[in-house]
């Protein structure tokens, strides 16, 4: 497993273990012990993955199980929207390893990648204070289906050898490495002094990229299930759900999409 070399010369760096239990929690325990950051850390087997809202995420080898940890990149107001910046480089680098872009590589909003409308890749951003600096630790973990897609989702998964066989783990996250560099360094360039303004082209890209819009959606929530229209996503990156009483500004919850649900596995 190695970086890129555009990864290596904006001063990344990775830990590249056989097996653990979760990258994530790796990660963490590095920040604790004093890691600067831009550190990319990736294992062949997960035996404790996790996903949004903790649920156990499949992780058996052969798939890409990746987490990269960055000390202060940003303010703590503006560090959710990191996940979207992410979800652009992972679009990126899974069309540059695939040949497949969008309309057939969706991104699901907040952070699933969809490929011929199953899921092949996902998200799990976490943000922490570090006792003693009160420096912001953002771990993000990205998981993708190389080779084996989990059974039993909510919607179908599928995998990047489907699609591109004989694709592995090493050719992808090279790609990742690379494209994460390259949009979290041009997204830095043009924060400046409105962080939440530089988030107008991350979002703009993202709405090309993204699965659904336009289209009806069922969205499940703490307070009960939704749904509606999926017309977009405002300046916070909050989801934009037109109902039978308006507008709605969805900050957190679990979309789904009415034709897809139901289904286990791909055919």
């Amino acid at each position: 497993m190695r970086l890129s070399l555009e990864a290596e010369a904006a001063g990344y760096r990775l830990l590249s273990l056989q097996a653990t239990e979760s990258t994530n929690d790796d990660a963490l325990r590095a920040a604790r012990a004093g890691e600067p950051g831009q550190l990319w850390i990736v294992a062949g087997e997960q035996r404790a993955g996790r996903g949004r809202h903790g649920r156990q995420w499949s992780s058996p080898p052969g798939n890409l199980y990746s987490s990269l940890l960055l000390i202060d990149p940003c303010e703590a107001a503006v560090a959710p929207l990191l996940s979207f910046v992410a979800g652009l480089a992972l679009h990126e680098a899974i069309e540059a390893v695939t040949g497949i872009g969008a309309p057939r590589l969706a991104l699901k909003w907040p952070n699933d990648l969809l490929l011929d409308g199953a899921k092949v890749s996902g998200l799990l951003l976490e943000g922490h204070r570090l006792p003693g600096s009160n420096a912001l630790a953002i771990i993000l973990g990205i998981g993708i289906n190389v080779a084996f897609a989990p059974a039993g989702t909510p919607y179908p998964a599928n995998t990047l050898q489907d699609v591109r066989p004989g694709l592995d783990r090493e050719t992808t996250f090279a790609a990742l490495s690379a494209s994460f560099a390259r949009t979290f360094a041009a997204w830095r360039r043009t924060m400046g002094a409105n962080a939440s303004g530089s988030f107008s082209a991350i979002r703009a890209l993202w709405l090309e990229r993204a699965a659904g819009l336009g289209q009806e959606v069922v969205l499940r929530l703490p307070s009960g299930e939704r749904r509606g229209v999926f017309e977009g996503m405002d300046p916070a990156g909050r989801l934009q759900l037109r109902g039978p009483d308006g507008l709605s500004l969805i900050d957190a919850g679990d979309l789904y999409f009415p034709h897809l649900m139901d289904h286990t596995t791909r055919p």
